[in-house]
């Protein structure tokens, strides 16, 4: 079963070459690390924690980390939905750190 450290470390390493990288403060980071891997282990697959899954991949496919709003998100508010992804202006605060709205349809317009 892989952890937390692991986690972050495998993410890093995928997710920083595509100018991605993970929101500065660390408790945050970790806590939403935390809750994909208890989304994994619930779904079998690592839904956004800060998103209601449907327990159905298909249904959820759009918000299986990272979603498919992330890049959206951090082009417009350079960081995603979450807060766990941001780019290297929003951690360098050279852009403002305003909330980002939620994407998603809702579950009746999906």
């Amino acid at each position: 079963m892989m952890d937390v450290p692991a986690l972050k470390e495998v993410l890093r390493k995928s997710q920083e070459p595509q100018g991605c990288f993970f929101n500065r403060t660390q408790e945050q980071v970790d806590a939403l690390l935390q809750g994909l891997l208890t989304n994994r282990k619930r779904y079998g697959y690592m839904s956004c924690p800060c998103r209601l899954a449907s327990g159905d991949r298909n249904k959820d496919r759009d918000i299986i980390c990272p979603c498919v709003y992330r890049e959206p998100d951090i082009h417009e508010y350079g960081s995603c939905y979450c807060g766990l992804y941001v780019n290297k202006d929003w951690n360098d605060e050279v852009v403002d750190h305003r909330r980002v709205p939620e994407r998603r349809p809702s579950a009746d317009k999906r």
